[in-house]
């Protein structure tokens, strides 16, 4: 099992909204064993925990020792198929997680579970894009937002929570089709992702609703 995949992951989302956590998501990883000893209601394949003290935030990242093994055989440097694309969209999922709530922990800023979700949601579309080279955007979108399941043990405030995400990012990603993949503007798409990720949520839903 090897953790570099998520090293990449962070470095790359880190490079892409220019960001610095100053922080290595391997050294946060906990396992099985340790996210139990913590009490979580709910076990998903990854899992950000997060905890309030007086020095600060206390961060734990847990990703699925299959998951990791999955990447860990099909590199998803080589390139996204049936056989890897699960295991990435959780990686993904969990780094987001984990670099959006440092980022937000620097500056005292706070962040809701809505803000992280629809945040990661965005990540994976433009990652998936980007990974692509741009040519299945629409197929990506499709995939993404349209034929995803939830985990049926979500209660109906989480369904509820991961809908919103959903649709908002379908929106947002739809929108970024058409201003700037479908031109080949990614450099200025990369200036919209670096000034929406700044954006507190009520900004980034308004931001998506004068895009759609």
């Amino acid at each position: 099992m090897s953790t570099a995949v998520l090293g990449r992951l962070q470095g790359g989302l880190e490079q892409l909204y220019r960001v610095a956590t100053g922080l290595a998501v391997e050294s946060f990883l906990i396992d099985d064993a340790s996210r139990t000893a913590l009490g979580v209601a709910r076990a998903p394949r990854e899992q950000l925990l997060v905890m309030e003290s007086d020095d600060g935030v206390d961060l734990g990242l847990y990703v699925d020792a299959d998951v990791l093994a999955n990447l860990a055989t099909y590199d998803p440097g080589r390139g996204l198929d049936d056989r890897n694309l699960a295991a990435f969209l959780y990686a993904l999922e969990g780094v987001s997680h984990f670099v959006y709530t440092a980022v937000c922990a620097q500056t005292a800023r706070s962040v809701s579970a809505l803000e992280l979700e629809l945040q990661a949601e965005v990540d994976k579309y433009v990652t998936c894009v980007l990974a692509s080279d741009g040519a299945a955007s629409a197929t990506w979108r499709r995939r993404l937002y349209e034929q995803c399941a939830y985990e049926p043990d979500l209660d109906a405030g989480e369904r509820d929570r991961y809908q919103v995400a959903n649709d908002n990012a379908r929106r947002y990603a739809a929108s970024l089709e058409r201003r700037f993949v479908t031109r080949r503007a990614i450099v200025d798409m990369f200036a919209e992702l670096r000034r929406f990720y700044r954006l507190p949520l009520g900004g980034k839903l308004d931001a998506i609703a004068r895009a759609a």
